[in-house]
C-alpha cells in the first residue's frame, strides 16, 4: 500500500506540473512520465492475464481506454483513467488489510513450543511432536499449545482470542483447558489429551484458512457475470465506434471517445472487489466475537433464516447440576446441607459433586465410616457414629420411611436417619442466563419459530421450554429421532426461510448435518458436533447465535448495496456516454469513485 501512495504522488506532482506548462514538447513529455509511473504495473498485469487466457480483466480495459484517450490527444483523461484506478486499488489493498488483520488476529494463537516434562527435565518441543499422555508445563505469559486436564498448580487463562471473552478464567486441578488460550499467572501442568492435529487452536485455524473458499450464491453470481460482462462491453464499444462512423458516416473521433468513456464505465471492479470483500469482512467480524463462520455461503444462509431449533443440554442449559432447593423437617437448611455434604463425600456422581459444591467448606473425612453405595437408589453412611441415608424415594422405602411424591421439577435427594426422615434437597440443570434474552430477541429479529429438541423427560424438557419461551418442544428423543423430527419441521414450513440448529453434544451431529444451518456451541461441544457444524460458537452464551444472525444480515445488506450502487451509476453514466454527455472524467468516476465508495462501504461489516 505505501509503494501504491508513493506512486500515486509522484504521477500526480508530474501531472500537475504538465498542467501548468504551455511548451507542447514538454507537456507531452511530463505527461508520458506520469502516466508511465502510474501505468507501468497495470499494463504489465494486463499482459500478464492476456498470456494466461484472461482477456478482458479490468487491467485490459483501463489499458485499451487509456491508450485511446492518449491516440485522440486527451492526455490528461488518459493518466486520470490509471491514477484514480491505482488510487482504488490502494483503498481495496486497505480494505482488504483492515478485513484481514481481524482474521489473522487469530492466527497469533498458533503456539511455537511446547515444555514437555521428562523425569525432572524440561525439554522444548514443537506442538506437533508432543503425544497423547505427555505432560507439558505452562509458564505465566506462555501461550497453551496442546488441548489438555490440569494436573498441577492454578492460574487464570485469557481465553479471548479463542471465545472473545475479555475476562479471564480460573483453572485449577482437574479442569480442561483449550489450546490457544494463554496462562497470565501461575505455573500448571497439563496432561495432553489430544495430539496437536486434533487440538483446537489447529481446528479453528483450519476453519478460519478455508472460509473463504466457500463463496455464497451472491459471490458466485458476481464472478460469473463479470466473466460475461466484460467481453460483452468490449463488442459494444467496438459497435460504438463502427455503426456510427461506417454507417452513418460520423466522426470518427467523436464516437471513439464515447467509446473509450463508455469502457472506462463498464469495468466491473466495483462489483468483483466489493461483494466478496464484504463477506471477508463479515467472517471477520464475526470471528472477533469468537464466531466462526466456515464460509461465506452461510452467511447468506443465516441471514434468510426464520427457524432455530435448539438442543437443551449444553445449549440452553449449562449440562451441570446445582443445589434449586433445601427442606429440612427438624433442623435448619444449613444442618441438612451439611449432612448430605457428609454422606456424599465418597461419591463421584454429578449430583453428590453438585451438594458438595452448595455446602463449599472443608469436610473432616474422619467422622465418616462405613460408606456404603446403594445401587440405583442412592448412598449410606455413618456421620460421628450416626448412620445417615441419601438417595431416592425407593431407598427411603428399603428403610421404611414413607415420603411423598415430588413434583417438582428436577432430581431429589431424600435425607433420613435410621428412623427419622430428615428432609430433601432438590437438584436441576442450570438454565443459561441468557437463554430466555436469547429467545425473545431472536423473535424480534425476525426468527418466527424456535424449537427445542431432548433426550430428557417430558417434565424437565416443558418446564425448560416454558421458561425461556420456546415455541415449540419434543422430548424424550433419541440421535435418530432428533433427525426425523428436524425434517418433518422443515418439509412442514410454508416458508422459504432456512432452519438452524444449535447444538453440542456427539448426538448432536446428525442434526447439525441435516439442518440448513449447523451451529455448534464449540466451548465445551464435542469435536463430532464442531466437525459436522456450518458455525461455531467459542463459547458457551446462546445470544451469540443472536450476533450471528445479525452480522450475517448487515452483511447481505452492505453486499446488496454495494451491488445496487455500482450498476446504478454505471447504467446512468453508460447512457450519458452513448449520447456523448459524459466525458472521460464522470467515466473515471463511475468506474473508480463507485469502487472506492463501495470499498469503504464494506468495511462497515468489521464494526461492532
Amino acid at each position: 500500500m505505501k509503494e501504491n501512495l508513493i506512486k500515486i504522488l509522484i504521477s500526480a506532482i508530474f501531472f500537475t506540473i504538465a498542467i501548468f506548462i504551455d511548451i507542447t514538447w514538454l507537456k507531452i513529455g511530463l505527461f508520458l512520465i506520469s502516466y508511465i509511473v502510474v501505468a507501468y504495473e497495470v499494463l504489465l498485469e494486463a499482459v500478464e492475464n492476456i498470456k494466461e487466457g484472461e482477456i478482458f480483466g479490468e487491467e485490459f480495459l483501463m489499458s485499451i481506454a487509456s491508450f485511446g484517450a492518449f491516440a485522440i490527444g486527451e492526455y490528461p483523461e488518459a493518466i486520470a483513467v490509471m491514477l484514480f484506478f491505482q488510487i482504488g486499488e490502494m483503498f481495496e489493498e486497505y480494505a482488504e488489510d483492515k478485513s484481514k488483520k481481524s482474521i489473522e488476529s487469530l492466527m497469533n494463537i498458533k503456539p511455537e513450543f511446547a515444555n514437555v516434562k521428562q523425569e525432572d527435565n524440561i525439554i522444548k518441543k514443537s506442538p506437533n511432536e508432543v503425544k497423547i499422555g505427555d505432560i507439558i508445563v505452562i509458564k505465566p505469559g506462555e501461550k497453551v499449545p496442546l488441548d489438555g486436564k490440569v494436573i498441577k498448580g492454578e492460574a487464570l487463562i485469557d481465553t479471548s482470542a479463542l471465545t472473545g471473552e475479555s475476562i479471564p478464567r480460573r483453572i485449577s486441578v482437574e479442569k480442561e483447558i483449550l489450546s490457544g488460550s494463554i496462562n497470565t499467572n501461575g505455573l500448571i501442568e497439563v496432561e495432553v489429551t489430544k495430539e496437536f492435529g486434533e487440538s483446537t487452536v489447529s481446528k479453528i485455524l483450519d476453519l478460519v484458512e478455508n472460509a473463504t473458499e466457500k463463496k455464497a450464491h451472491t459471490e458466485k453470481f458476481i464472478t460469473k457475470f463479470a466473466k460475461i460482462y466484460t467481453p460483452t462491453v468490449i463488442i459494444l464499444a467496438f459497435l460504438i465506434v463502427i455503426v456510427p462512423t461506417l454507417i452513418f458516416k460520423q466522426d470518427f473521433m467523436e464516437w471513439l471517445y464515447r467509446a473509450l468513456t463508455f469502457l472506462v464505465v463498464s469495468c466491473p471492479c466495483a462489483l468483483v472487489v466489493s461483494v466478496p470483500l464484504s463477506f471477508f469482512g463479515g467472517i471477520g467480524g464475526a470471528s472477533r466475537k469468537g464466531i466462526l463462520i466456515k464460509g461465506s455461503n452461510y452467511i447468506e444462509l443465516l441471514s434468510k433464516a426464520d427457524t432455530v431449533v435448539f438442543d437443551k443440554t449444553g445449549t440452553l442449559t449449562k449440562g451441570t447440576f446445582k443445589v434449586q432447593s433445601i427442606l429440612p423437617t427438624n433442623m435448619k437448611e444449613e444442618e441438612l446441607l451439611e449432612m448430605a455434604a457428609y454422606v456424599e463425600e465418597f461419591s463421584s456422581h454429578p449430583i453428590a459433586n453438585s451438594i458438595r459444591t452448595a455446602y463449599g467448606k472443608q469436610i473432616d473425612k474422619s467422622k465418616i465410616s462405613n460408606v456404603e453405595e446403594i445401587s440405583g437408589n442412592g448412598i449410606s453412611a455413618k456421620i460421628d457414629g450416626k448412620k445417615v441415608y441419601a438417595g431416592n424415594s425407593k431407598l427411603m422405602e428399603k428403610i421404611g420411611i414413607t415420603v411423598e411424591k415430588e413434583e417438582m421439577i428436577g432430581t431429589v435427594v431424600y435425607i433420613a436417619t435410621k428412623d427419622c426422615y430428615e428432609g430433601k434437597i432438590i437438584i436441576s440443570d442450570e438454565i443459561k442466563v441468557d437463554a430466555k434474552y436469547t429467545i425473545a430477541e431472536l423473535k424480534k429479529n425476525g426468527i418466527k419459530q424456535t424449537i427445542m429438541l431432548t433426550g430428557d423427560l417430558s417434565k424437565v424438557a416443558n418446564s425448560v421450554g416454558n421458561e425461556i419461551g420456546i415455541d415449540k418442544v419434543y422430548s424424550e428423543l433419541l440421535p435418530t429421532e432428533k433427525v426425523d423430527k428436524i425434517e418433518q419441521e422443515i418439509m412442514q414450513k410454508n416458508t422459504k426461510g432456512y432452519t438452524i440448529f444449535v447444538g453440542d453434544g456427539l448426538n448432536d451431529a446428525p442434526v447439525l448435518v441435516r439442518a440448513d444451518i449447523g451451529i455448534a456451541m464449540g466451548a465445551y461441544g464435542t469435536d463430532a458436533a464442531i466437525e459436522a457444524a456450518d458455525v461455531v460458537i467459542m463459547t458457551d452464551e446462546p445470544y451469540k447465535i443472536l450476533s450471528a444472525i445479525k452480522i450475517a444480515k448487515k452483511t447481505m445488506k452492505i453486499a446488496k448495496q454495494n451491488i445496487i450502487l455500482a450498476i446504478g451509476i454505471k447504467v446512468l453514466v453508460l447512457i450519458l456516454s452513448f449520447f456523448g454527455l459524459a466525458t472521460m472524467w464522470e467515466a473515471v468516476f463511475a468506474d473508480v469513485g463507485v469502487t472506492v465508495i463501495a470499498v469503504i462501504n464494506s468495511l462497515r461489516t468489521l464494526k461492532k
